[in-house]
């Protein structure tokens, strides 16, 4: 497991604490702002409505129990779910991300409407780690439940299904990221009776776009974007980039919010979950999806661009 983006030093050196989140009534932290219409997306299969920008945990909450980096994590928990978030992403591959989200929504109140999505991740018994990993959510039941990186889907699929009509998981999916497996991830697309799919996409990585997309858009599947910056490696590169005059034109401020709103854009897709370790990221992240969104000829220019760089 790689280390967590935030370390301890970086923390203390910054001047985050809990009490910046303790002085938050719990009752205020759990209740999130209302997001206009333009900044929700349909699940086609249940027709529920959730927010197009989710909170990733990979590497950024798997602090362990280190207390400083715990109350950070809330932190980030309470900014997103002010400004409307919903939607939380995890595995148990992920480290201590897990019990440091249910620590989070003990700590803060878990939202009535939070959208917890999970991920079961072995070849051995799936129902077990499912159930833990529930318990270190603290929720009922989850709202999605992907097998993770197609790991034993043979065999975890018939499960999930069950657990779906047993009203035990809401929405059923896989996942893959960086390009991985995607002939196989297009098979069982096509066999199997998806909620949901998960896949790496941005403005560089867009093979998706050619086959993965449409299908899911024929199949009636939602798309859940992981890696949208690269795990930070693209917003690191273009941070030395002076941010380009269309920004403007859909109100991004940032270069971040600038990929998130191209992403946004393609009409498949149901949600992105950025992650990471600071208040005022989560905040510009869930703020570029209100506004306007770049149309299909700002698009290839924005990605054309962004080629060039």
């Amino acid at each position: 497991m790689r280390r967590p983006h935030l370390t301890r030093r970086a923390l203390l050196a910054s001047g985050a604490s809990f009490a910046a989140a303790a002085a938050l009534p719990s009752a205020s932290r759990a209740q999130g702002a209302a997001l206009p219409a333009e900044a929700l997306r349909r699940i086609p299969s249940s027709g529920e409505m959730v927010p197009s920008v989710g909170l990733g945990t990979w590497i950024t909450f798997n602090v362990g129990d280190d207390p400083v980096l715990q109350a950070a994590c809330n932190d980030v928990m309470a900014a997103f779910f002010a400004a409307g978030g919903r939607v939380i992403d995890s595995s148990p591959m992920y480290g201590s991300a897990q019990a440091v989200i249910g620590r989070g929504l003990a700590a803060l109140g878990t939202p009535p409407d939070l959208f917890a999505a999970d991920k079961v991740w072995t070849s051995g018994d799936g129902p077990a780690q499912m159930e833990d990993s529930r318990r270190h959510w603290g929720v009922r039941h989850f709202d999605l439940m992907q097998v993770h990186n197609l790991l034993a889907w043979e065999e975890h699929l018939p499960t999930l299904f069950a657990m779906k009509a047993a009203g035990q998981a809401r929405h059923v999916g896989i996942t893959t990221s960086e390009g991985r497996r995607h002939d196989l991830f297009e098979e069982v697309m096509r066999t199997q009776p998806l909620d949901f799919i998960q896949v790496t996409y941005n403005i560089l990585d867009r093979e998706v776009e050619q086959r993965i997309l449409p299908l899911a858009r024929e199949r009636g599947m939602a798309v859940m974007v992981n890696r949208p910056f690269q795990q930070g490696a693209l917003t690191r590169r273009l941070a030395r980039e002076k941010l380009p005059g269309w920004a403007g034109e859909i109100g991004a401020t940032s270069w971040a919010q600038a990929i998130l709103k191209f992403i946004l854009s393609h009409p498949d897709v149901t949600v992105a979950i950025p992650a990471t370790s600071r208040v005022d990221h989560v905040r510009e992240n869930v703020a570029a999806a209100t506004g306007p969104l770049p149309d299909a000829a700002l698009r290839r220019r924005m990605a054309a661009d962004v080629a060039a760089l």
